[in-house]
Formats: C-alpha cells, structure tokens, sequence
C-alpha cells in the first residue's frame, strides 16, 4: 500500500492531508525519512514517526483499555464524558468501537476495535464468552445469595431465571461473578435479585484474557496475538 494510503488508514486525515505531511518531511519509516507519498508498504507492524508521533502501523485495530468510572461508552454519551477521549486521535479517527459497553461507574477492562467481525464474534450469544466481575455489595455476601445466583435469579423481563456460570465470596462485602451472558445492568439486577446491591463492579477477565495489572486505570495498550488467542480461551 503507498505511504499516503497507509497514513489515511490509521486514521492520520485524509489522502491528501497524509501525501502533505510525508511530502513536508514530517514521517519517518522504520527509522528513516521518507518525502514520497506514494512509496510502498507492507502494512502491519510498520513502525512510523508521524510529525513527531510514534506508531505502529496494523490494518485492523484490536486494543485493551482499563476503564475508569465516570466515562460513558458512547460516541454519543449523555452525562459523562466519552470513553473514546481516552483514545488518542488517529484511533478515534478510525471508528473503533468498544466490544460491548460497560457502565459509566464500572471500571475495568474493555475491548476496542474496527474489526466488525470480530465484534460480533465477541458479542454474540451463540459464543458464551465468559466475563468475570468483581463485586463490591453494600451487604456482607451471604453464602445463601451465592447459591441463589449460581442456581439462578429472576429478572423482571427474562421469562426464566438467569444463572451466573461463577460465583464465589471473595470478602465480607465482595465477590466474583462469572457471566456467559451480556444482559442490560445484568449483573447489578442478578445481585438486587439476590437480596444485596452493588456498590463498584470491576470486570477483570474476558475468556482467559485478565485485565493487565500493570496497565494504569484510564490507559489502552494494542492485544498481542498471545492475548487475542486468550479470549478464545475458556480457562
């Protein structure tokens, strides 16, 4: 692909914005200048300075983010500000959108991407993708409101009870929950069906990929492809 195609693509502006920059001097290629727009590339793992930004090129975006509360997953958000600002421009550009949302006041890790097939295969209820919470209650846990969950609880418009797939005390106040569904407020409505309340909901796991430790609360990083073969994982 030429260097003005693969710059538009990664969501840097449009075709002719790109061939300004690169005629302009402002990218360099894997470590060198490069002044001809139309000079070719392969692109996944291309490693770009863009007037003075670093990057690596891929032709679908698959990202990691720690979610803060207090943001709203929507490009459109209503209350709080947007997840999407925690994303830097050029993906913003792109359109990649979060795999499934969390709400403003759960934290945790969220999947991102342009990849509409991977979405659908992520979010689809045939694929039964667990995802673990941890869960502060407002109540001590009891051990009948954990039986209660894993047995199954009823929701107001589920026509049959609704079972966590997981579920164990993990503090006075704390449990986790594993869920093979993606139901609206679904783990906040199971715990009030329950008998308790959430008070904070961290979602720590999707499949065997676990939320990074190391990656501070409001920051993304790209999956590695040990952690895209993760999530297929069920361990």
């Amino acid at each position: 692909m030429t260097l003005d195609r693969i710059l538009q693509s990664q969501g840097f502006g449009t075709r002719r914005y790109c061939g300004d920059l690169i005629a302009a001097g402002l990218v360099e290629v894997n470590g060198e200048l490069c002044e001809d727009p139309r000079a070719q590339f392969e692109v996944d793992g291309l490693r770009l300075m863009v007037d003075g930004e670093e990057w690596v090129a891929c032709t679908k975006a698959y990202l990691v983010l720690n979610k803060p509360a207090g943001y709203e997953c929507s490009q459109r958000p209503r209350h709080h500000p947007s997840v999407y600002n925690l994303l830097p421009v050029p993906l913003r550009q792109r359109e990649v959108q979060a795999v499934g949302r969390l709400d403003h006041d759960t934290t945790g890790l969220l999947l991102l991407t342009d990849d509409g097939q991977f979405i659908h295969a992520q979010t689809s209820p045939k694929r039964k993708v667990p995802k673990v919470y941890e869960v502060t209650t407002a109540e001590p846990v009891t051990q009948e409101q954990v039986d209660a969950l894993l047995t199954g609880v009823k929701l107001d418009d589920e026509p049959a009870p609704i079972a966590a797939e997981g579920c164990e005390i993990t503090g006075e106040r704390s449990l986790r929950l594993t869920l093979l569904q993606g139901k609206y407020h679904q783990v906040k409505r199971m715990v009030v069906a329950a008998g308790n309340h959430v008070n904070a909901l961290h979602r720590s796991a999707i499949g065997g990929l676990k939320l990074d430790p190391a990656l501070p609360e409001g920051e993304w990083r790209w999956l590695t492809a040990e952690d895209l073969a993760a999530l297929t994982s069920k361990d």
